[in-house]
Formats: C-alpha cells, sequence, structure tokens
C-alpha cells in the first residue's frame, strides 16, 4: 500500500540527490513558452510534498496542489510556509476541483501509479470536458516500461546512510506490466534505535503507444512526447518521457 503515511516526512531526504526539482520547474515554463502559453491557474496532480508545486508558485503561478496522502500534504504546507497554495487531499483518479485550470501537470511517476487504464481514461476525460480552459495545456511524465522492466526489473537496491537504511526490493510482472516495490525501512529515532516501516508501491509500466490511445480517445487533439527534460524525441532506452497534451 503506497500510503506514504511514515514516508512522508523522509521523502524529500531521500529524494534531494535524485531529482532537480528547480530544473522541473524551468523545464514546465519552458513547455509553456513553447507552446504559447501563459497560464495563471495551473494545478499539480500528486504532487506529494510540494516539490514541483511550490517552485511554480514562487514564480508566480497560482497553484492547486492534489495528492492521496495526508501526510505528504502536511508537509508541503509546512514547507510552503506563507505562499498561497491550495493543497487539497484528493486521488486524482476521482478529481473533482472547484473550477476550470489553465493548466495541469503530474510529475515525477505520478501517472504510473494509476494502475487501471480505465482509471486513467475517465480522469483525463474529466479534465479535458470538465476542467481544464480552452486552449489549456496538460503536461506530465511516466517511468518508462524500459525502466521499469529492464533498469528496476526485479532487482535490489541497498541504500545507506546515517540516520536512513533501505532496502528497495522489485518484482516485476511480466503479464501484467506491473512494477511491485517493496520498501523497507530503519531510520533512527532521537531518543535512539531505529524505527522500522515498509511501503509498497505498486506501478503500471505504460508504453507511449498506450498513453497515446488514452489521451486520444479522451479527446484530447495534440499531443507531443519528449525524452526527459528535453524537446528531443525519446529514445528505446528513455527511462522517462514528457506528455504535452492539448
Amino acid at each position: 500500500m503506497n500510503s506514504y503515511a511514515d514516508f512522508a516526512y523522509i521523502y524529500d531526504k531521500l529524494m534531494r540527490g535524485d531529482v532537480d526539482y528547480e530544473r522541473w520547474a524551468d523545464y514546465i515554463e519552458n513547455i509553456f513558452s513553447r507552446y504559447g502559453k501563459n497560464p495563471s491557474l495551473v494545478c499539480d496532480l500528486a504532487c506529494g510534498t510540494g516539490n514541483i508545486t511550490i517552485p511554480l508558485a514562487r514564480r508566480g503561478y497560482d497553484m492547486t496542489g492534489i495528492d492521496v496522502s495526508g501526510d505528504m500534504l502536511n508537509a508541503a504546507r509546512k514547507k510552503a510556509g506563507e505562499l498561497d497554495i491550495l493543497f487539497l487531499n484528493q486521488n486524482m483518479a476521482s478529481l473533482d476541483l472547484y473550477g476550470t485550470m489553465d493548466a495541469f501537470t503530474c510529475m515525477i511517476d505520478g501517472i504510473n501509479y494509476i494502475i487501471s487504464p480505465k482509471s486513467l481514461l475517465d480522469m483525463l476525460i474529466k479534465i479535458k470536458t470538465c476542467f481544464l480552459e480552452p486552449g489549456g495545456i496538460v503536461i506530465f511524465d511516466i517511468s518508462t516500461r524500459h525502466k521499469l522492466k529492464n533498469v528496476i526489473g526485479s532487482e535490489t537496491f541497498i541504500h545507506s546512510e546515517r540516520d536512513i537504511f533501505y532496502a528497495w526490493r522489485n518484482k516485476y510482472i511480466e503479464g501484467r506490466d506491473l512494477s511491485d516495490m517493496l520498501l523497507t525501512f530503519f531510520v533512527r529515532e532521537k531518543r535512539g534505535g531505529y524505527r522500522r516501516f515498509e511501503e509498497r508501491h505498486l506501478q503500471r509500466a505504460y508504453t507511449e503507444r498506450q498513453i497515446r490511445s488514452v489521451l486520444k480517445r479522451a479527446g484530447f487533439e495534440h499531443t507531443d512526447v519528449y525524452d526527459e527534460l528535453t524537446f528531443e524525441p525519446p529514445r528505446a532506452d528513455s527511462e522517462r518521457i514528457v506528455f504535452v497534451c492539448s
């Protein structure tokens, strides 16, 4: 179960060396510029602890952050400080907003967590028909099937630093195109000793073709796909690809 209940409070510490969030915010703004968009209202789906939401808010966008984990949102609110960001505790597959948005983002694997293609289609239909302003733009990425099958695959990874140790055990379920990840953490407590907890995460290994098909069925007329943080086409060995839809 990917509740992130315990994980929320160490998530940023673990991710800080892996993801350059300011660079991703730059990239999103470059996409806006490239496509002639100047959005005011932006909704960040699966926002987690706000690592994309907050940099975009600092750049002047009126941000709404959506996440299924209340714990992740609590961490995001604390980090946001005085920034005026609306954080909503929702499953993005059952999105329910107060009005329309000029742009939607969903970065760093959020879409992979929607296991059911039908749920993904339903969400995208709702965004397109109910919540996206005419002329609006939707930007999201996925971890590719190549990454989930061949890079992460059924490997085990170990991470150790001063206060945190974890083992990340993976299993790729070939017939279902699912990546089953079990993370076991040992986190040093202030009073001494370690606290142990586990997080299980399940991701679907979508292909570019599958996502394009779902987007077309949802009513998006134009979709471009890029390799991670570039405007180059994806390669066979790309580990993350970005979809820009309108």
